[in-house]
């Protein structure tokens, strides 16, 4: 059988040549990439990478296949899948599906044999750039024309795209092979999580610490979340402009001073500016999972799992929120917390789903400040 062609068009005009994978078709997006060796199924499905493209630096993909307990979401999130090269034929006993069937169940297309290297080398010193992915168009003026015409992340709400259609309960916590990480506690705090496309991992983890977690909406109003009386807030990461979801800016501002909060990514985000900060978007942003962060208050450094376009501006902090964590790669702000009010956050992931465990006491941090 001959292999199918797919090509990948940036805005700048060039173009890549390789082999399509997955589904056959074509999606326009934010084209990114991640660091990560592993974790290549929580990427796939984290509504983080909601109207994007992910390319994949690490060479060899696929080779432990797909398995449901991986998932960060209901749903392959991404718009398209870049990688070096993919392994038809997965080795692990968890696995059941290879990369490619399960791309091609969830109708996302991918592109294999490319030059990766230079490709993130581009978006490096670039900036993150709009793109097309396809393997039914291959005329290269036309998808270079397309991908120009698309408007990019800037003041776009893909929240609206990816959180929940109602409220509901969540009580799973880690399975065997994660035990160690966060001892199990019973649920004795109720915590009341704003989903803007959160990761399951994140739930998982504070169930793990002794919390009972209602998901909510993140469209969701002030007054609706504090109508199921939690003893906490939890606002999640997920895709997009912060800026752009004006809504639930609104709603952070109402939670402020009348429940503890905590925030991750997107929520960290947010957070910032409901209490009065600025945002701005990075040249080619963090994702992966291996970024250097320092604990100010502690001063150790924590290697930390990332997925970020943009970030939060320390020098419109207002003076009663102090920066609490940096990034030691470009000094970029990566948490915060209230000097008088039990409000914190992080523009990482603690529960690094995949990725290193060095932050996981967050968690912990947050169900002590219940009370």
């Amino acid at each position: 059988m001959t292999t199918p062609v797919a090509k990948l068009a940036l805005e700048d005009g060039t173009v890549f040549t390789g082999r399509a994978f997955g589904a056959p078709g074509e999606k326009l997006g934010e084209v990114v990439f991640n660091t990560s060796m592993t974790g290549y199924q929580e990427v796939l499905t984290d509504p983080s990478y909601t109207g994007q493209i992910v390319t994949m630096t690490y060479p060899l993909i696929g080779n432990y296949g797909t398995t449901a307990d991986d998932r960060e979401s209901d749903a392959v999130r991404v718009e398209g899948f870049v990688v070096r090269e993919f392994t038809r034929i997965p080795s692990n006993f968890r696995s059941s599906r290879g990369l490619d069937g399960y791309l091609e169940a969830a109708g996302v297309t991918g592109i294999e044999g490319i030059d990766t290297r230079a490709l993130v080398r581009r978006l490096r010193v670039r900036g993150a750039m709009n793109g097309v992915l396809s393997s039914v168009d291959l005329d290269d003026a036309s998808l270079v024309a397309k991908a120009r015409k698309f408007p990019g992340m800037e003041g776009r709400d893909l929240v609206s795209e990816v959180v929940p259609a109602r409220a509901f309960e969540w009580t799973q916590g880690f399975g065997r092979f994660a035990e160690h990480v966060l001892p199990a506690r019973p649920p004795q705090k109720h915590v009341v999580a704003l989903d803007y496309g959160m990761k399951w991992n994140i739930l998982r983890c504070l169930t793990q610490v002794g919390c009972r977690v209602t998901v909510v909406p993140g469209t969701a109003t002030a007054d609706q979340v504090l109508a199921h009386k939690p003893d906490g807030v939890f606002l999640s990461n997920g895709p997009g402009d912060p800026a752009a979801v004006g809504y639930a800016i609104e709603t952070v501002k109402g939670l402020i001073g009348k429940k503890p909060v905590f925030g991750i990514c997107l929520g960290h985000q947010l957070l910032g500016l409901a209490l009065g900060a600025k945002t701005f978007k990075l040249k080619f942003g963090h994702r992966g999972a291996n970024q250097p962060v320092l604990n100010q208050t502690t001063g150790r450094v924590e290697i930390t799992t990332q997925n970020h376009g943009f970030s939060v501006d320390p020098a419109t902090l207002p003076r009663a929120v102090e920066p609490t964590h940096v990034n030691l790669n470009d000094q970029t702000l990566e948490g915060m917390r209230h000097k008088k009010l039990p409000v914190f956050s992080v523009q990482y992931h603690p529960e690094a789903a995949a990725g290193p465990h060095d932050s996981s006491y967050l968690f912990e941090e947050f169900r002590n400040l219940l009370g």
